[in-house]
């Protein structure tokens, strides 16, 4: 009899034939030389793939083994939003900052190892055909340009900006070239891959973005149903919005407090500009800010293995790097391939910076690598034999991959992790960062004033330039970044409240079984509990917790 596990492995297996970078990847070899079909008729047939998944599951949502029945469940809610996407036309308005089918043409190279002679000669064969994916994501727009579902400038502008660096000298592509056993036909594909890119960014520029309105939000109940897929849950925005007001007064005194122990003759202002300018607080290069970021990892690993989480051999090793240039500024995690032969690891994109204070950088290694991202991704992938395949390396939701990283933030600090004040003030800063972001994403996208308590722009309404200084003086973060965050925004409802939506949803799990178990509370099991059962969306996470699929 066929089980959900089965139909989990046959639609990652159907899903990698449509999607070969899907496949790079994941680390499925045979396909690194080919590209997704991104033409109308290509999107169609991914949504189909899901239709067909969602209906071949609907019968085992009562299976006997919980592990099958958990299976069934979460992989048919996915497919359910790839559906659900198609049918309300998100692949027509699929151009956007960052996450949108165009990144995947500069991003899939930082799979390849260039220096193989045969993954340098499938990169190579890749770039001479580009054409052709192009061509059908070409066509996918222009359908939705005549039917009238056209992103907002402000993205097709962004795109254009990316397309002149891919072009460029600078190219992240270039970096192909270096140290390559095929350097002659490396360059030769590279020449091939930029007249294709511009060939495509002329139509942007000549067709496209004349037509792209200015309006930047995309409205309540279009911002709902985004949301819903990044969280796995209904949402209220007027409820978020008003929380989020709430925890950004809530952070602010504590950071004031943290800020007096570190220098009690400064204000708030002062203490950050002596963080971001103290340059014993800083590392003067973006390789000690590798090997400051893989000193803590290592540390964090050698000493919570056993104690507060159990680790495989085979994720032990996190690999920390600098990423290639082009992508939107920040830091990120690439997952490990599906046999981990190629480890996870934490890549910062960082533009033309070269001194790093290292206030932030100690949270931030925790939320990516480990005990973020990393483990909660690797442990997945490891759980062979109770997680169908679907559940370990196709499924995401940042309500609970985003939730939880953040989460882990705050229990570095609660274990003792942030050593110095200056640490938990950074810890502190990456809260309030997200904090900003749900304010600011839901105050864009529905046209919420920016209420009468706001310690800025006090009763205005919100727009881009407010939201940039927002989150620059807010949000603390640097003005170009603050810039890049906000058009992220907009390009990307409904997943930047993600972090703290998924953070106040773990907590509040963690609460109710302390409240239920009393003495019988173990950390490190509800811990194991949360990460057991791989990706899902918030919803579903509250039953597992609950004990719904335990037998």
């Amino acid at each position: 009899m066929t089980t959900p596990f089965d139909i989990s492995a046959r639609y990652v297996d159907e899903l990698v034939a449509l999607s070969p970078t899907f496949a790079t990847a994941l680390g499925v070899a045979g396909h690194d030389a080919r590209w997704d079909d991104l033409s109308p008729d290509g999107e169609a047939a991914k949504a189909a793939l899901a239709e067909h998944v969602i209906a071949d599951l609907a019968p085992h949502f009562e299976h006997p083994d919980p592990n099958q029945r958990l299976a069934a469940q979460v992989v048919s809610e996915y497919a359910a939003h790839i559906a659900d996407a198609h049918q309300n036309l998100d692949h027509l308005r699929a151009l956007a900052h960052t996450e949108s089918p165009f990144q995947v043409f500069r991003e899939i190279f930082e799979f390849v190892d260039h220096t193989d002679p045969e993954a340098a000669t499938d990169a190579a064969r890749r770039l001479e055909i580009v054409g052709a994916p192009l061509g059908g994501y070409q066509q996918t727009l222009a359908e939705g340009l005549e039917l009238g579902e056209i992103v907002a400038r402000r993205q097709v502008e962004s795109v254009l900006a990316q397309i002149e660096r891919l072009i460029g000298p600078r190219s992240a592509w270039h970096l192909l070239e270096q140290d390559s056993p095929i350097p002659v036909e490396m360059s030769q594909a590279i020449n091939v891959a930029k007249r294709e890119i511009a060939e495509f960014g002329a139509f942007l520029s000549e067709r496209y973005l004349p037509n792209a309105p200015a309006e930047d939000g995309v409205g309540r109940e279009p911002y709902r149903r985004a949301a819903r897929a990044f969280l796995g849950i209904e949402i209220d925005p007027d409820e978020l919005y008003e929380w989020g007001w709430q925890e950004i007064d809530r952070l602010l005194g504590e950071m004031r407090s943290v800020a007096a122990s570190i220098d009690p003759s400064l204000d708030l202002q002062g203490v950050i500009l002596r963080l971001e300018t103290d340059q014993s607080l800083a590392v003067d290069s973006p390789d000690e800010l590798v090997r400051f970021v893989d000193a803590r990892q290592h540390q964090a690993i050698d000493e919570l293995d056993g104690s507060h989480f159990d680790l495989a051999e085979e994720y032990r090793d996190v690999t920390v790097a600098i990423a290639p240039p082009g992508g939107a500024l920040g830091a990120y995690y690439r997952q490990p391939s599906e046999d981990f032969t190629r480890p996870g690891g934490i890549y910062y994109s960082i533009g033309d910076q070269r001194t790093f204070p290292l206030y932030q950088e100690v949270s931030t290694a925790y939320h990516e690598g480990f005990p973020g991202h990393h483990l909660q991704i690797a442990t997945a992938m490891a759980a062979r034999e109770r997680l169908s395949r679907a559940q370990r390396v196709l499924i995401w939701y940042s309500g609970y991959g985003e939730g939880w990283a953040l989460y882990v933030e705050r229990l570095m600090h609660e274990l003792g992790y942030f050593e110095r004040p200056e640490w938990v003030f950074g810890m502190l800063a990456s809260h309030i960062f997200r904090a900003a972001r749900v304010v600011t994403d839901i105050g864009l996208h529905l046209g919420y004033p920016i209420p009468a308590g706001s310690p800025l722009f006090a009763g205005e309404p919100w727009d881009f330039d407010r939201a940039v200084r927002f989150m620059t003086e807010i949000g603390l973060q640097p003005p170009d970044y603050a810039e890049s965050e906000v058009i992220r925004y907009l390009g990307w409802p409904g997943q930047a409240i993600s972090y703290k939506i998924g953070e106040r949803e773990i907590l509040r799990l963690r609460e109710s079984e302390r409240m239920r178990l009393g003495e019988r509370f173990d950390l490190k099991d509800f811990h194991a509990r949360v990460l057991g059962s791989g990706e899902m969306g918030l919803g579903l996470l509250g039953r597992v917790v609950a004990g719904e699929f335990d037998s």
